[in-house]
């Protein structure tokens, strides 16, 4: 099977960090402070506009759902 980058059905706002944790294979809190913290350091802009351009580009993992019933 190969490892797609989607969004994570383990989400907090929309998915993308923990879709990201899910492909590089880490805890998602590690993923989801990291995002944090470079956020916080590039003045904020940056990264809310990352993060708005993954969340409505990243599809969602609709295998997952389907096996949990959501």
């Amino acid at each position: 099977m190969t490892n797609k980058l989607t969004k994570s059905i383990d989400k907090k706002v929309s998915g993308v960090c923990g879709g990201l944790a899910e492909y590089f294979g880490i805890d998602p809190t590690l993923v989801r402070v990291g995002y944090f913290a470079l956020t916080f350091l590039t003045s904020w802009f940056p990264g809310l506009i990352i993060y708005l351009l993954l969340a409505l580009t990243m599809p969602k993992n609709h295998s997952k759902e389907l096996i949990e019933g959501k």
